[in-house]
């Protein structure tokens, strides 16, 4: 009697232990999928040929080691032809967004760390990349001292001013949606202004540019 006992506990620790090693495979499977599924989003992101953008720029004055760092919309239409050079990138990633701009594409300029942030005109890239000359320029705020003229590596594009939005889109508008749509799906569940927010250019696919240019004709939230 006491060794059928001491057989059954025995099979019922095997059969436990191997319930929960199940549990833990389970487990593990179930957290390696959401990995996967994550970084085949994150790969599908960055396949994107984007034919669309977000620019930031500060539209209050700040100075940094002497230099005005402002601009804003109101700079942009007060320029010639109401065009002006994109220079200033000094992020790979950035960078490389630029670089892949073409001809008539369209940005979202973007009004940056001020009271207030988000969107408020559309411009057209006039000018494809070419190399930052303020990369070599000591006088200028953003001037690279590793940067080589003969190989440069930071570059910008030239922007045109487009339209004003019919009406201010604010950061915080921006990331409501974004919330619900993370949660609930929608376009702007991986909006680059909260997957990416430290990105000063920034990739816009289709479906998030269309969304948010009808958010010009609803109310804000």
């Amino acid at each position: 009697m006491s060794k059928r006992l001491t057989r059954k506990r025995k099979n019922d620790l095997e059969e436990n232990a191997l319930a929960k090693e199940d549990a833990i495979k389970g487990t593990l499977s179930s957290k390696l999928a959401t990995i996967d599924k994550n970084v085949d989003k994150k790969a599908k992101k960055e396949e994107i040929e984007y034919r669309h953008w977000l620019m930031k720029s500060e539209p209050e004055s700040r100075i940094e080691n002497g230099f005005e760092m402002k601009f804003g919309v109101e700079d942009l239409k007060a320029s010639k032809d109401k065009i002006t050079h994109w220079d200033g990138v000094r992020n790979y990633e950035a960078r490389n967004h630029m670089k892949a701009m073409k001809l008539g594409h369209k940005a979202f300029f973007y009004h940056s760390n001020c009271k207030t942030p988000g969107l408020v005109a559309l411009m057209t890239i006039c000018k494809e990349s070419y190399p930052d000359f303020t990369a070599f320029d000591k006088n200028d705020a953003h001037f690279d001292p590793k940067s080589d003229i003969n190989n440069p590596k930071w570059y910008m594009v030239d922007v045109q001013f487009d339209r004003d939005l019919k009406r201010f889109i604010s950061l915080n508008e921006l990331k409501q949606y974004h919330l619900m749509h993370k949660k609930n799906g929608g376009p702007l569940a991986n909006l680059s202004l909260f997957t990416r927010s430290r990105l000063s250019v920034q990739g816009i696919s289709d479906e998030e540019w269309n969304f948010i240019i009808e958010l010009e004709d609803k109310s804000p939230l």
